[in-house]
């Protein structure tokens, strides 16, 4: 459970905030206090709402326990304890839920990369349904996408896709995506009907900002490759690319765009996120071995789930959670329904290490 103390430390953190953001603090303070204020709100207004029902729930048991309580009212009484037993209970939970350590991660935006897998032509045009599911998804969240660097596939779909996805809390809705993905379905190239099984890895990294995560410039070499122009003006617009290595990981990153300036620039974006995303990996391993079953291990070599279009089905591995909806998911409306079972079994496995 969780201690009145800490309930107390927290409303009155809140209230101290509340105080100080009335008081006409500098700006930028006040843009600091104002997000730890909005952070705070939600779990606050839970634990105000618990202590209502809590305080109820005391009076009508003082009202029970009380034999000079006339029959009417006792009844009344009795009519209304378990419907705010169950309150108290499900505001219980919800705060616990509350308090659980959040992934300072979670509230950034995300990189999404797509690759074909194993599959030849088939997987490339999985890769592709796979990252139009996403882009629905986030028409529907109203995130902003942005793609930085793509390969099509030889008969459409891709080879890989990169792509940045701007919003609030989009690393925390899509980060239990990383993963391999598996799909099952009879190609319209195959003339007997049978059912071939493709497969493509989905890899979310949080997106982080140069002052979140620094790189020397010792750290990396940067290769810059452009095609040749017919001269003048056009040498500046013709394809080029850039190919940035973090000499210390071996890391590479390409960006193939017509201007090098933004080249550099996204390559950077992409490898900055990558290397923030292995020492967050480092940093899990090395906080419990425990946590390999867990669900968002984020393991790619972890089949976690498969679309299995005969039977029109959609099943994730990891929580054993089979949903026949496979076109609703794929045209990202469903995909939600995944994602919060995948959250919820998460925080049930954060809430039994902590009772533990």
């Amino acid at each position: 459970m969780f201690s009145e103390e800490k309930l107390v430390t927290l409303v009155d953190r809140f209230e101290k905030l509340e105080a100080r953001m009335a008081s006409g603090e500098e700006t930028d303070a006040y843009v600091e206090l104002s997000r730890e204020y909005a952070e705070l709100q939600p779990l606050v207004e839970k634990i105000r709402a618990y202590r209502q029902a809590r305080s109820e729930l005391a009076d009508i048991d003082a009202l029970l326990d009380d034999r000079g309580t006339d029959r009417e009212l006792r009844d009344m009484a009795e009519a209304e304890r378990p419907d705010l037993v169950e309150k108290v209970e499900a505001l219980a939970q919800e705060i616990r839920i509350g308090l659980l350590p959040t992934d300072v991660a979670d509230e950034k935006s995300a990189i999404v990369e797509v690759r074909a897998g194993t599959g030849g032509q088939e997987a490339a045009l999985f890769a592709g349904d796979l990252f139009r599911m996403y882009q629905r998804l986030a028409e529907k969240h109203g995130w902003k996408v942005e793609i930085m660097s793509e390969s099509e596939g030889d008969a459409g779909g891709y080879k890989e896709i990169i792509a940045s996805f701007a919003g609030r809390g989009v690393f925390a809705r899509l980060k239990f995506e990383s993963g391999v993905h598996r799909v099952q379905r009879v190609p319209e190239t195959e003339s007997g009907g049978r059912i071939h099984t493709s497969a493509a890895t989905v890899a979310v990294l949080p997106e982080v900002e140069q002052v979140d995560f620094e790189i020397p410039d010792t750290d990396i070499r940067i290769d810059t490759m452009r095609a040749s122009g017919a001269g003048g003006q056009h040498v500046n617009t013709t394809d080029s690319a850039v190919r940035i290595t973090h000499l210390p990981t071996g890391i590479v990153v390409t960006s193939s765009e017509k201007s090098q300036h933004q080249n550099r620039a996204r390559a950077m974006q992409v490898l900055r996120a990558r290397l923030y995303e292995e020492e967050r990996r480092k940093l899990d391993e090395e906080r419990a071995a425990a946590r390999k079953g867990q669900v968002g291990s984020g393991d790619r070599s972890e089949r976690i789930r498969t679309y299995n279009f005969p039977q029109g089905r959609v099943t994730d591995h990891r929580i054993n959670l089979t949903l026949y909806k496979l076109d609703e998911i794929l045209a990202g409306e469903a995909l939600d329904e995944v994602i919060d079972a995948l959250i919820t079994e998460h925080q049930a496995a954060l809430l039994a290490e902590q009772d533990a």
